[in-house]
Protein backbone atom coordinates (compact mmCIF):
# COMPACT_ATOMS: atom_id res chain seq x y z
CA UNK A 1 0.00 0.00 0.00
CA UNK A 2 1.31 3.36 -0.87
CA UNK A 3 1.32 7.04 0.84
CA UNK A 4 -1.19 9.88 -0.66
CA UNK A 5 -1.61 13.47 0.51
CA UNK A 6 -4.59 14.93 -0.03
CA UNK A 7 -5.42 18.78 0.34
CA UNK A 8 -8.40 19.83 1.21
CA UNK A 9 -11.11 18.11 3.05
CA UNK A 10 -14.00 19.56 1.03
CA UNK A 11 -16.95 17.95 -1.05
CA UNK A 12 -14.22 15.67 -2.73
CA UNK A 13 -11.27 15.90 -0.52
CA UNK A 14 -12.87 14.11 2.32
CA UNK A 15 -14.36 11.01 0.31
CA UNK A 16 -11.10 10.67 -1.84
CA UNK A 17 -9.50 10.28 1.93
CA UNK A 18 -11.61 7.75 3.16
CA UNK A 19 -11.84 5.70 -0.29
CA UNK A 20 -7.83 5.59 0.14
CA UNK A 21 -7.77 4.59 3.23
CA UNK A 22 -10.37 2.15 3.24
CA UNK A 23 -8.26 0.67 0.43
CA UNK A 24 -5.82 0.14 2.58
CA UNK A 25 -3.29 3.49 1.63
CA UNK A 26 -1.68 5.70 4.33
CA UNK A 27 -3.30 8.94 3.95
CA UNK A 28 -2.53 12.58 5.02
CA UNK A 29 -4.84 15.11 5.03
CA UNK A 30 -3.74 18.59 4.79
CA UNK A 31 -6.00 21.29 5.69
CA UNK A 32 -5.55 25.08 7.44
CA UNK A 33 -7.63 23.76 10.58
CA UNK A 34 -6.65 19.96 10.68
CA UNK A 35 -10.05 19.03 9.69
CA UNK A 36 -11.50 15.94 8.13
CA UNK A 37 -13.03 12.86 8.30
CA UNK A 38 -11.63 10.72 11.54
CA UNK A 39 -11.01 6.79 10.69
CA UNK A 40 -7.99 4.82 11.02
CA UNK A 41 -5.42 5.37 7.89
CA UNK A 42 -6.01 9.26 8.01
CA UNK A 43 -3.72 11.17 9.42
CA UNK A 44 -4.99 15.23 9.56
CA UNK A 45 -2.58 18.04 9.43
CA UNK A 46 -2.92 21.76 9.76
CA UNK A 47 -0.81 23.30 7.25
CA UNK A 48 -0.64 26.07 4.97
CA UNK A 49 -0.83 24.36 1.26
CA UNK A 50 0.95 27.24 0.05
CA UNK A 51 3.55 26.86 2.25
CA UNK A 52 6.04 25.12 -0.15
CA UNK A 53 8.51 24.12 2.60
CA UNK A 54 5.77 22.29 4.79
CA UNK A 55 4.66 20.48 1.95
CA UNK A 56 8.02 19.17 0.79
CA UNK A 57 8.02 18.00 4.47
CA UNK A 58 4.89 16.46 3.93
CA UNK A 59 5.40 14.33 0.83
CA UNK A 60 8.43 13.03 1.26
CA UNK A 61 7.88 9.73 0.05
CA UNK A 62 4.67 9.78 -1.01
CA UNK A 63 3.20 8.16 -4.09
CA UNK A 64 0.43 10.98 -5.25
CA UNK A 65 -0.45 14.17 -4.14
CA UNK A 66 -4.18 15.26 -4.54
CA UNK A 67 -4.68 18.88 -4.81
CA UNK A 68 -8.76 19.34 -4.07
CA UNK A 69 -8.33 23.17 -2.37
CA UNK A 70 -11.13 25.06 -2.38
CA UNK A 71 -9.93 28.87 -2.10
CA UNK A 72 -12.93 31.25 -1.76
CA UNK A 73 -14.19 32.12 -4.73
CA UNK A 74 -13.44 35.90 -4.79
CA UNK A 75 -10.13 35.06 -3.94
CA UNK A 76 -9.23 32.29 -6.51
CA UNK A 77 -6.87 35.22 -8.51
CA UNK A 78 -4.78 35.64 -4.85
CA UNK A 79 -5.03 31.94 -2.90
CA UNK A 80 -4.60 29.96 -6.52
CA UNK A 81 -1.31 31.16 -7.83
CA UNK A 82 0.77 30.54 -4.44
CA UNK A 83 -1.05 26.79 -3.92
CA UNK A 84 -0.44 25.44 -7.36
CA UNK A 85 3.15 26.41 -7.04
CA UNK A 86 3.97 24.93 -3.70
CA UNK A 87 2.17 21.62 -5.01
CA UNK A 88 3.69 21.63 -7.91
CA UNK A 89 7.40 21.94 -6.42
CA UNK A 90 5.99 19.48 -3.82
CA UNK A 91 5.24 16.60 -6.13
CA UNK A 92 8.82 17.50 -7.88
CA UNK A 93 10.63 17.17 -4.95
CA UNK A 94 8.86 13.93 -3.77
CA UNK A 95 8.22 12.97 -7.07
CA UNK A 96 4.67 11.53 -6.48
CA UNK A 97 1.94 12.49 -8.83
CA UNK A 98 0.04 15.31 -8.69
CA UNK A 99 -3.54 14.98 -9.29
CA UNK A 100 -5.56 18.15 -9.55
CA UNK A 101 -9.24 18.88 -8.95
CA UNK A 102 -10.22 21.40 -12.15
CA UNK A 103 -12.89 22.13 -13.88
CA UNK A 104 -14.67 23.62 -16.84
CA UNK A 105 -14.02 27.43 -16.35
CA UNK A 106 -10.86 27.36 -18.43
CA UNK A 107 -12.79 26.56 -21.93
CA UNK A 108 -14.81 29.82 -21.59
CA UNK A 109 -18.24 29.44 -23.32
CA UNK A 110 -18.22 27.01 -25.81
CA UNK A 111 -20.75 25.60 -28.62
CA UNK A 112 -21.31 21.96 -28.25
CA UNK A 113 -20.13 19.22 -25.95
CA UNK A 114 -16.84 20.58 -23.90
CA UNK A 115 -13.89 17.52 -24.13
CA UNK A 116 -10.63 17.50 -23.20
CA UNK A 117 -8.82 18.62 -26.03
CA UNK A 118 -10.81 21.54 -26.54
CA UNK A 119 -8.18 24.92 -26.25
CA UNK A 120 -8.12 26.78 -22.77
CA UNK A 121 -9.66 30.03 -24.08
CA UNK A 122 -11.61 31.71 -21.24
CA UNK A 123 -11.47 35.50 -20.91
CA UNK A 124 -12.72 35.71 -17.60
CA UNK A 125 -10.60 36.08 -14.57
CA UNK A 126 -11.52 32.93 -12.87
CA UNK A 127 -10.87 30.49 -15.84
CA UNK A 128 -7.83 32.45 -16.83
CA UNK A 129 -6.53 31.00 -13.08
CA UNK A 130 -7.51 27.67 -13.40
CA UNK A 131 -6.26 27.61 -17.54
CA UNK A 132 -3.02 28.77 -16.55
CA UNK A 133 -2.62 26.59 -13.27
CA UNK A 134 -2.88 23.26 -15.81
CA UNK A 135 -0.48 25.21 -18.35
CA UNK A 136 2.33 25.52 -15.88
CA UNK A 137 1.70 21.78 -14.69
CA UNK A 138 1.90 20.43 -18.21
CA UNK A 139 5.13 22.27 -19.23
CA UNK A 140 7.04 20.93 -15.87
CA UNK A 141 5.33 17.98 -16.83
CA UNK A 142 7.31 18.00 -20.68
CA UNK A 143 10.09 19.09 -19.27
CA UNK A 144 10.36 15.38 -17.37
CA UNK A 145 10.04 17.52 -13.88
CA UNK A 146 7.18 15.90 -12.62
CA UNK A 147 4.61 13.88 -13.49
CA UNK A 148 0.82 15.60 -13.44
CA UNK A 149 -2.70 15.09 -14.46
CA UNK A 150 -6.00 17.26 -14.04
CA UNK A 151 -9.60 15.85 -13.40
CA UNK A 152 -11.84 18.35 -14.63
CA UNK A 153 -16.10 17.44 -13.56
CA UNK A 154 -18.87 19.48 -13.90
CA UNK A 155 -21.11 21.14 -11.36
CA UNK A 156 -21.61 18.55 -8.31
CA UNK A 157 -23.98 16.73 -6.80
CA UNK A 158 -24.44 13.90 -4.27
CA UNK A 159 -23.80 12.91 -0.85
CA UNK A 160 -21.12 15.66 0.66
CA UNK A 161 -22.11 18.04 -1.68
CA UNK A 162 -22.03 21.81 -0.12
CA UNK A 163 -24.06 24.63 -0.45
CA UNK A 164 -22.30 25.85 -3.52
CA UNK A 165 -23.66 23.09 -5.46
CA UNK A 166 -26.50 24.32 -7.83
CA UNK A 167 -28.43 21.05 -6.95
CA UNK A 168 -27.38 20.17 -3.57
CA UNK A 169 -28.83 21.65 -0.13
CA UNK A 170 -29.92 25.11 -1.74
CA UNK A 171 -32.17 22.92 -4.14
CA UNK A 172 -32.75 20.09 -1.72
CA UNK A 173 -33.71 22.00 1.06
CA UNK A 174 -36.78 24.10 -0.51
CA UNK A 175 -37.67 20.22 -2.46
CA UNK A 176 -38.07 18.59 1.09
CA UNK A 177 -39.57 21.10 2.74
CA UNK A 178 -42.54 21.55 0.21
CA UNK A 179 -41.54 25.21 -0.96
CA UNK A 180 -40.60 26.95 -4.22
CA UNK A 181 -36.73 26.55 -5.38
CA UNK A 182 -34.69 29.32 -6.59
CA UNK A 183 -32.52 28.39 -9.70
CA UNK A 184 -30.24 30.68 -11.50
CA UNK A 185 -31.83 30.62 -15.23
CA UNK A 186 -34.39 28.54 -17.54
CA UNK A 187 -34.92 25.71 -15.70
CA UNK A 188 -35.22 23.69 -19.35
CA UNK A 189 -31.71 23.77 -20.23
CA UNK A 190 -29.72 20.37 -20.64
CA UNK A 191 -26.49 21.04 -18.13
CA UNK A 192 -24.47 18.06 -17.16
CA UNK A 193 -24.33 17.27 -13.23
CA UNK A 194 -21.13 15.51 -12.01
CA UNK A 195 -21.61 12.63 -9.30
CA UNK A 196 -19.44 13.24 -6.10
CA UNK A 197 -18.28 9.81 -5.65
CA UNK A 198 -17.55 9.39 -9.25
CA UNK A 199 -14.78 12.46 -8.84
CA UNK A 200 -13.48 10.52 -6.30
CA UNK A 201 -13.14 7.42 -8.27
CA UNK A 202 -11.14 9.45 -11.06
CA UNK A 203 -9.14 10.83 -8.98
CA UNK A 204 -7.88 7.79 -7.85
CA UNK A 205 -7.68 6.16 -10.80
CA UNK A 206 -5.92 9.20 -12.58
CA UNK A 207 -3.29 8.55 -10.22
CA UNK A 208 -3.06 4.77 -10.58
CA UNK A 209 -3.07 5.14 -14.74
CA UNK A 210 -0.11 5.84 -16.31
CA UNK A 211 -1.75 6.59 -19.73
CA UNK A 212 -3.61 9.21 -17.62
CA UNK A 213 -0.56 11.36 -16.81
CA UNK A 214 0.55 14.44 -18.75
CA UNK A 215 -3.03 15.73 -19.61
CA UNK A 216 -6.43 16.31 -18.50
CA UNK A 217 -9.19 14.19 -18.48
CA UNK A 218 -13.35 14.72 -17.39
CA UNK A 219 -14.49 13.19 -14.87
CA UNK A 220 -17.06 10.64 -15.92
CA UNK A 221 -20.09 12.11 -16.19
CA UNK A 222 -23.66 11.35 -17.27
CA UNK A 223 -25.92 12.40 -20.30
CA UNK A 224 -26.84 15.94 -19.41
CA UNK A 225 -30.63 16.58 -17.87
CA UNK A 226 -32.14 20.08 -17.19
CA UNK A 227 -32.96 21.65 -13.57
CA UNK A 228 -36.20 20.80 -14.09
CA UNK A 229 -35.60 17.40 -14.60
CA UNK A 230 -33.17 16.14 -11.77
CA UNK A 231 -35.28 17.95 -9.35
CA UNK A 232 -38.53 15.36 -10.86
CA UNK A 233 -36.34 13.07 -10.20
CA UNK A 234 -35.02 14.07 -6.63
CA UNK A 235 -38.71 13.88 -5.89
CA UNK A 236 -39.53 10.69 -7.38
CA UNK A 237 -36.76 9.17 -5.09
CA UNK A 238 -37.78 11.35 -2.44
CA UNK A 239 -41.82 10.43 -2.59
CA UNK A 240 -41.86 15.02 -2.60
CA UNK A 241 -44.88 16.32 -3.96
CA UNK A 242 -43.48 18.07 -7.97
CA UNK A 243 -41.11 20.07 -7.18
CA UNK A 244 -41.86 24.44 -7.79
CA UNK A 245 -38.92 26.20 -9.84
CA UNK A 246 -38.93 29.84 -9.67
CA UNK A 247 -36.50 31.54 -11.69
CA UNK A 248 -33.93 34.26 -9.74
CA UNK A 249 -34.09 37.43 -11.45
CA UNK A 250 -30.82 39.05 -13.12
CA UNK A 251 -31.37 41.70 -11.56
CA UNK A 252 -31.38 40.50 -7.55
CA UNK A 253 -28.18 38.48 -8.39
CA UNK A 254 -26.42 41.92 -9.56
CA UNK A 255 -28.21 43.58 -6.12
CA UNK A 256 -27.28 40.43 -4.27
CA UNK A 257 -23.15 40.87 -5.34
CA UNK A 258 -22.85 44.21 -3.64
CA UNK A 259 -22.70 42.74 -0.31
CA UNK A 260 -22.20 39.43 -1.21
CA UNK A 261 -18.68 38.53 -2.74
CA UNK A 262 -19.43 35.25 -3.66
CA UNK A 263 -22.91 36.23 -5.44
CA UNK A 264 -20.91 39.17 -7.26
CA UNK A 265 -18.37 36.68 -9.08
CA UNK A 266 -21.12 34.25 -9.78
CA UNK A 267 -22.00 36.76 -12.92
CA UNK A 268 -18.83 35.36 -14.87
CA UNK A 269 -19.69 32.52 -15.08
CA UNK A 270 -23.49 32.75 -15.80
CA UNK A 271 -23.11 31.48 -19.34
CA UNK A 272 -23.11 27.91 -17.98
CA UNK A 273 -26.95 28.32 -17.13
CA UNK A 274 -28.04 30.16 -19.64
CA UNK A 275 -27.26 27.86 -22.97
CA UNK A 276 -26.96 24.45 -23.01
CA UNK A 277 -23.78 22.75 -20.65
CA UNK A 278 -22.53 19.70 -21.90
CA UNK A 279 -19.31 17.79 -21.00
CA UNK A 280 -18.34 14.59 -22.70
CA UNK A 281 -16.53 12.09 -21.29
CA UNK A 282 -16.31 9.73 -23.71
CA UNK A 283 -12.39 9.55 -23.72
CA UNK A 284 -11.47 9.15 -20.07
CA UNK A 285 -14.15 6.53 -19.56
CA UNK A 286 -11.79 4.05 -21.75
CA UNK A 287 -8.87 5.24 -19.51
CA UNK A 288 -9.84 5.91 -15.96
CA UNK A 289 -11.59 2.22 -16.44
CA UNK A 290 -15.23 2.72 -15.50
CA UNK A 291 -18.41 4.75 -16.78
CA UNK A 292 -20.20 7.60 -15.37
CA UNK A 293 -23.10 6.97 -12.16
CA UNK A 294 -26.86 7.14 -13.82
CA UNK A 295 -28.59 10.14 -12.66
CA UNK A 296 -31.44 8.17 -11.29
CA UNK A 297 -28.91 5.90 -8.81
CA UNK A 298 -26.73 9.21 -8.09
CA UNK A 299 -30.31 10.97 -7.01
CA UNK A 300 -31.59 7.82 -4.57
CA UNK A 301 -28.12 7.63 -3.18
CA UNK A 302 -28.03 11.72 -2.72
CA UNK A 303 -31.63 11.34 -1.28
CA UNK A 304 -30.75 9.04 1.34
CA UNK A 305 -28.01 11.32 2.40
CA UNK A 306 -29.62 14.09 2.66
CA UNK A 307 -32.40 12.58 4.71
CA UNK A 308 -29.61 10.84 7.02
CA UNK A 309 -27.27 13.79 8.04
Amino acid sequence: MGKHVIVGAGQAGGGLAETLAERGHEVTLVTRSGSGPKRPGISPVAADAADATVMRRLTEGADALYNCANPRYHRWPLDWPPIAASLLAAAESSGAVLVTLGNLYGYGPVDGPMTEDLPLAATGTKGRVRARMWEEMRAAHEAGRVRVTEVRGSDYYGPRSSDQSYVGPRLLEPLFAGKPALVLSDPGIPHSWTYLPDVVRALAAAAEEERAWGRPWHVPTAPPVTIREFAETVCQAGGLPAPRLRRLPSWTLKAGGVVSPFLRELGETRYQFDRPYVLDSSASQAVLGFGPTPVEDGVKETVAWWRGR
